[in-house]
């Protein structure tokens, strides 16, 4: 469990029957407020976790990641939380790796922090591995900074930011949200750290819902708008094609 500060973890579900309680079971371990959101599965996810000790929001349709994402951060935020952890509901994130983004975010309270599956990455498929990097330098050029893994969606995330950012959470926008936060973070001058991570893929675990090609796409149009609004902002790109690994 967490110290001084109230957590609430986040975990967005849609037809998870088959991992969601192992993973909201690990997380009840190290977070006492674990907020999981059903988007509208038509299997069992939500019987798999209706006897834990969490928050169950419940979507009558599915509406898509960044709207399961948007309704646990407000839920996180009428509880009270000082920071809220988000991660995904298929078991590529490991609930042990928690307590590793905590202690990071005591050192740098005001930034996001990102679990970056930088460790066995070759194990992810090629596709997917290509099209995260493709991200990585877009989001990284809005945004100013160099940000590794901008698609992990296992993150910590400081409530002050959370109360002020504003980024569109519709199903067109799914996969977009959470590199438009990344963005929105660095305008509103807080920072980015990451926190090396192993990515889990069980075997058990159904096929991810991220299409490499058609939400990178979005992604590249979201960034293209905040880079034209900006000038380009080439002192960001700079920054980044100066940064070191």
């Amino acid at each position: 469990m967490q110290d001084e500060l109230r957590a609430t973890a986040v975990i967005p579900a849609y037809n998870e029957a088959a991992t969601i309680r192992e993973v909201a079971q690990h997380t009840l371990e190290r977070v006492s407020d674990v907020v999981v959101v059903d988007d509208g599965s038509t299997d069992d996810t939500a019987g798999r976790v209706a006897d834990l000790p969490l928050r169950l929001v419940r979507h009558p349709e599915n509406r898509g990641k960044a709207a399961s994402l948007w309704s646990g951060m407000q839920a996180a935020l009428q509880a009270g939380s000082d920071f809220v952890i988000t991660l995904d509901g298929d078991g590529q994130h490991n609930p042990e790796d928690i307590p590793r983004l905590v202690a990071e975010h005591h050192t740098h309270p005001r930034s996001i922090v990102i679990g970056a599956r930088v460790m066995n990455r070759e194990a992810a498929p090629r596709l997917r591995r290509f099209a995260n990097r493709f991200a990585d330098f877009w989001v990284s050029w809005a945004a100013g900074c160099r940000i590794r893994d901008s698609q992990s969606g296992f993150r910590l995330y400081p409530t002050p930011l959370l109360q002020r950012v504003r980024v569109p959470h519709d199903r067109a926008h799914s996969f977009v949200l959470e590199s438009e936060i990344l963005i929105e973070a660095a305008q509103l001058g807080f920072g980015c750290r990451a926190v090396p991570i192993a990515a889990c893929y069980p075997p058990q675990a159904r096929r991810s819902h991220f299409r490499p090609l058609a939400d990178i796409a979005a992604i590249v149009r979201m960034v293209a708008g905040r880079l034209l609004a900006r000038g380009m902002n080439p002192r960001g790109l700079y920054r980044v094609l100066s940064a070191r690994d």
